[in-house]
């Protein structure tokens, strides 16, 4: 392209020219033409130079490894641009943080969809664009019934993977499996109990270990007795971890005797690789599961690309690499005994997590439990 203007300037020039070899057309409204066409065919010849969309995604750990972002990569001619969070919390701070430029897809659990689409903060899928939701199991496809993906009978996210918040205990220490969620609480391991650093789950799981029916919608005196039970707990704790490295480096430099496991399984394929001989148990009360989906944002700078993404992201092969090397559940494998299983939402003793009656009252407690305040000042 280049070339070709250079012999049509130069025979313009030539033909221009008297036989005083003096260009008739040397004029300054001559050589402005000339100079806008210059301009005009670099320009045109840059727009052929190819150049890639960008997907920025807002995602765990885990849900976005680097061989399947150079894959996507090249098959979609894109870059993706990959932030990660370690917890609900700080997702939602990315999400209300000021971004250059918006996410366009992120990956949260129900309970945060539910909130995120109520603030407005998603687009409405069309489902007919994530053709391969059909390689998922039965259970995971109809998600009218999982609460917090359809709101006014439009879907907001597509499930990708789930597990259950159980206890781990490293058998060494402890020969019977813990039976109950109270299990944390006993002064036999004090010092060598560690916690998940959120006040949502906390709160939860320690309202299910008091045996009360809805862990999720706590009344005012409910939530000051599950404050001041997490207090007590504050007694067993060696700390709280946020992300499941943390969590095995802990667990193996102090030798850890058991732990909420808010990442489930996940953390029990990570300890088993770092050599730890650990077990998993699901709490005769139950324990709290999340189920995390793919969403699109509503102010997405590439939609078509985070359809794209989403729709990658249920091809079999990358669940099956994502139960490989993180030991979550895929959409598409069946586990027996699990909630994929369960028409009702949850399996065998599996409480899918829901919004809570007050994130700024829990938090607001959370933030004192955590800074040592005394019992007492946690009034009945």
């Amino acid at each position: 392209m280049r070339r070709r203007f250079k012999t049509v300037v130069c025979g313009f020039i030539r033909g221009g020219a008297n036989r005083r070899g003096v260009s008739r057309w040397a004029t300054p409204a001559a050589l402005a033409v000339l100079l806008l066409c210059f301009l005009w065919t670099h320009t045109l010849a840059d727009s052929y130079t190819p150049r890639r969309s960008v997907l920025r995604v807002l995602a765990w750990p885990g849900y976005a490894d680097d061989d399947w972002v150079r894959a996507f990569e090249k098959r979609f001619h894109a870059k993706v641009e990959v932030t990660f969070v370690d917890s609900d919390e700080a997702l939602w701070a990315r999400m209300h943080s000021a971004e250059p430029q918006p996410f366009d897809v992120l990956a949260a659990n129900t309970a945060e969809i539910e909130r995120y689409a109520h603030a407005g903060l998603l687009s409405a899928l069309d489902l007919s664009r994530i053709p391969n939701r059909h390689w998922q199991q039965p259970y995971f496809q109809q998600v009218a019934k999982i609460r917090g993906l359809v709101d006014a009978g439009r879907t907001y996210a597509i499930p990708f993977t789930y597990s259950s918040m159980g206890l781990i205990y490293d058998r060494k220490q402890i020969a019977e499996p813990p039976r109950s969620m109270r299990a944390l609480w006993d002064p036999r391991y004090r010092g060598k109990v560690l916690d998940f650093n959120s006040a949502q789950h906390n709160f939860s799981f320690a309202a299910l270990a008091l045996g009360y029916p809805d862990p999720f919608h706590l009344t005012p005196e409910q939530l000051r007795t599950v404050a001041r039970e997490l207090v007590r707990l504050r007694r067993n704790l060696l700390t709280y971890y946020t992300l499941p490295e943390e969590a095995t480096e802990q667990f193996v430099q102090h030798h850890v005797a058991l732990m909420f496991g808010n990442y489930g399984t996940q953390q029990v394929e990570q300890l088993r690789h770092a050599g730890v001989d650990v077990g998993y148990v699901i709490p005769d009360e139950g324990a709290l599961a999340w189920l995390d989906c793919w969403a699109i944002t509503h102010n997405a700078s590439n939609p078509a690309l985070a359809y794209d993404w989403i729709n990658t992201m249920l091809e079999p092969e990358i669940g099956k690499q994502l139960t490989q090397r993180e030991g979550l559940a895929n959409t598409m494998t069946p586990v027996t005994g699990d909630a994929s299983s369960d028409a009702a939402g949850a399996g065998p003793h599996l409480v899918w997590i829901q919004p809570v009656e007050s994130i700024a009252e829990r938090e607001a407690l959370w933030r004192r439990i955590k800074a040592g305040d005394r019992l007492e000042r946690f009034a009945p």
